[in-house]
């Protein structure tokens, strides 16, 4: 008997039941993790996690707030028609094949649902070590939810973490001020680090570790066949995993535009000045390292040259202690609403550890006001606030 070799998307040969593969010379027993990849590439349609109805999970569960505010972002994004603001949320997430005979599909669920007992691999590991090794942490939290819950969660890490530094421009006397690793490049590796795992792992989860000299994002996955850690920096096609969860962020405006996601992180570490991200895959985790740029330095390189703009100004405003914390604040609020513009007032003062009271005295001054209906809004910038 003959067999042409197996090609990828085709479905395996199995005799008596039993899938094999070659390795050289030796033909072995297919394991069963192999053999469900391979099925997956030839059906995806059918045998995806994200596509099959989620046990258990009604409409009731998921987030209403969550999917109107995805809704309106796709509509202000010009992603999808206006008329999706009026129709039934069913009607849209059966267009974007979330949901089937009026069951949620586990893709739903993993996106919009508050109910995830049954999903333990619905987990986000956070963590900031000392050194750069993990033997030794200071801050260790594990939180659970939905994708908007887990991003939240991880957004608030790195501000809580990560150094925020600012500066006095030369046109104006406004401080600009920023993560040391980029914000935008941050959100953007999370989110794909959240996309395009193998949700299907149940007893795997995604991670974030932030070292003194460096920060790490995880995933349990793999690189597409048709990317390398290597390739991954040139330009390419997408290759979503989660082709529906994938097309559900990019109408909502979560994903820019398939394919370009290193781009954009890349190009947001190039605009600030800092080395460009790593990408490898570890032990069945997809892994994107960010250098901490401060790392090894001594103070005194640490610490931006002084410059005499506009008489003693930008001096004075190193001095004002009291001002340089309502300013970090205000920039915080900023970029967490950026985010996830409907998040209400208490997870704002959840994600930076303040009250509700202190919340919403910055949000005044700010000229940050709420726009429609309490649980459908949106906060609205105004234009020195973007």
């Amino acid at each position: 008997m003959h067999f042409d070799g197996w090609v990828w998307g085709e479905r395996p040969h199995t005799f008596h039941g039993c899938p094999y593969y070659k390795v050289e010379s030796t033909t072995k027993v297919m394991p069963h993790e192999m053999y469900d990849e391979r099925i997956l590439a030839h059906r995806p349609q059918i045998y995806s996690w994200e596509g099959q109805m989620a046990d258990g999970i009604t409409l009731a569960d998921l987030n209403e707030k969550h999917i109107k505010g995805c809704i309106r972002l796709g509509v202000e994004g010009g992603r999808i028609p206006a008329s999706a603001i009026s129709v039934p949320i069913e009607e849209t997430l059966v267009k974007w094949k979330l949901l089937k005979n009026g069951v949620p599909t586990n893709g739903a669920t993993m996106l919009f649902s508050d109910n995830i007992d049954e999903y333990p691999q619905f987990r986000l590991r956070m963590a900031r070590f000392v050194g750069t090794d993990k033997n030794e942490f200071i801050d260790n939290q594990r939180v659970e939810g939905c994708f908007f819950d887990l991003l939240d969660a991880g957004m608030a890490f790195f501000f809580k973490h990560l150094n925020l530094g600012g500066k006095i421009t030369n046109h104006s006397l406004q401080r600009e001020e920023h993560l040391e690793v980029p914000y935008k490049a941050l959100r953007e590796a999370l989110i794909n680090s959240l996309c395009h795992r193998q949700w299907e792992k149940y007893n795997l989860t995604n991670s974030i570790a932030i070292y003194d000299d460096r920060v790490e994002i995880a995933n349990p996955g793999i690189f597409p066949l048709q990317i390398t850690p290597e390739t991954i920096k040139e330009s390419h096609e997408s290759y979503p995993y989660n082709l529906k969860i994938a097309e559900a962020l990019y109408k909502s405006t979560y994903l820019e535009s398939w394919g370009s996601g290193a781009k954009r992180i890349m190009d947001a570490c190039r605009e600030q000045g800092i080395e460009e991200p790593i990408w490898r895959c570890d032990g069945g985790f997809v892994i994107v390292t960010f250098k901490r740029p401060f790392y090894g330095l001594s103070y005194q390189e640490k610490k931006p040259a002084k410059k005499n703009l506009w008489g003693n100004v930008a001096q004075n405003v190193a001095q004002n202690v009291a001002q340089n914390v309502a300013q970090n604040l205000d920039e915080k609020i900023i970029q967490i609403i950026k985010s996830n513009p409907c998040i209400k007032r208490e997870d704002i003062a959840n994600q930076l550890f303040v009250t509700k009271k202190t919340i919403e005295r910055h949000l005044k001054n700010l000229g940050i006001k709420w726009d429609g209906h309490p649980k459908t809004g949106k906060w609205i910038l105004q234009d020195n606030n973007i």
